[in-house]
């Protein structure tokens, strides 16, 4: 409203003068209008090629893009706390299951868009549109090259077997990563399953759960445990690593896919949607667009070895030598479903 108002004042005061004046006077006023429009971005996502691609769309719309970052948790709670005069327009997390409990919240808002329901596979989408898939990753076994074939292992159920009694590493139960494959596994197997699968699990640990993902791999090669569990892009972020021990870590265990004779590996993916009270819809709408086109998902796969949602776009180099893999289709939203069911069987089965 300010904005218009300034528009009106400043055409009636140069009304008298000639008509060139006056159209270049418009053109001054819609380009400082222009100029101001902005998109306000709350992000959990702390990837340097992220704020690349964010001056990409600056540049090619002059849309200008505010970023808070944060974690997900933070992020959540400070759009409940602004409520309805939150500034965010658009909310970027990864997980699913973080998707949902910001949707579960009343944090996030249906939009209609051909261009990311046409272009993204609908699994990989809110069932109620209200968030959507930028980028896949892979939960991926790692193996110990010098202990594990690769034939010996097939899928994630499988890991209860004796076989692998206290070779197991991977991370707390508190991980939303091991919330989200659990709740796969509620879906795809039931409850009762799911539950056995993490008693097995949590007797097959090589320790009790701790660190990260790239902490779970680094103790494969310490030979603390022969596998891990852990999201592929780690693998990525490895073996690019300015760290020569960390290139070497990755390159001394291999990379798995589970279940490709049945449903396929466990899928998850980072996802943004439009903030319930977002001021500025259409700009957001237009930046989550363009999150999911050609060049910023190639930027995504090949800066942060990630997999591209959009399916013209090929994974990078550094991904497809892990080779083609069956993903499964479950969709997305049974993630954040599941969520709680997932966390109050981790708590049964005593994963800490």
């Amino acid at each position: 409203m300010k904005k218009t108002f300034v528009i009106a004042a400043a055409l009636s005061i140069f009304a008298s003068c000639g008509g060139n004046e006056e159209q270049s006077t418009a053109k001054e006023e819609k380009a400082v209008e222009e100029k101001q429009q902005v998109v306000n971005v709350y992000t959990h996502r702390h990837y340097e090629p992220d704020q690349e691609i964010f001056q990409l769309f600056e540049d090619q719309t002059g849309i200008e893009v505010k970023v808070i970052n944060a974690s997900a948790d933070e992020l959540i709670q400070k759009m409940k706390m602004e409520g309805a005069q939150s500034p965010a327009d658009v909310l970027i997390t990864v997980d699913a299951g973080r998707l949902h409990r910001a949707k579960e919240q009343g944090l996030l808002q249906s939009i209609e868009s051909d261009v990311l329901e046409s272009s993204i596979p609908a699994y990989l989408q809110d069932v109620d549109n209200q968030w959507f898939g930028l980028t896949k990753r892979a939960r991926i076994i790692v193996y110990a090259k010098d202990r594990v074939k690769p034939e010996e292992l097939s899928t994630y159920e499988q890991l209860v077997s004796e076989k692998w009694d206290d070779k197991i590493l991977v991370r707390s139960s508190s991980n939303i990563y091991n919330q989200s494959l659990m709740a796969s596994i509620i879906a795809n197997d039931g409850e009762e399953t799911a539950l056995d699968w993490a008693k097995g699990l949590v007797d097959n640990m090589a320790r009790s759960p701790k660190g990260s993902d790239r902490d779970q791999v680094k103790a494969v090669v310490a030979g603390e445990g022969d596998l891990a569990i852990v999201n592929s892009y780690y693998i990525g972020k490895l073996l690019n690593s300015a760290d020569e021990e960390e290139v070497n870590v990755a390159k001394q265990v291999g990379i798995f896919f589970p279940n490709q004779e049945g449903r396929g590996a466990h899928i998850n993916v980072s996802g943004a949607g439009v903030a319930k009270h977002a001021p500025n819809k259409e700009n957001a709408i237009r930046f989550i667009e363009f999150l999911i086109g050609e060049e910023a998902q190639q930027i995504f796969t090949v800066a942060n070895y990630e997999y591209p949602v959009l399916e013209s776009v090929a994974p990078s180099a550094d991904i497809q030598a892990w080779g083609e893999f069956k993903e499964d289709t479950l969709n997305l939203t049974k993630l954040g479903e599941n969520n709680k069911k997932a966390v109050l069987l981790f708590d049964e089965a005593g994963w800490k």
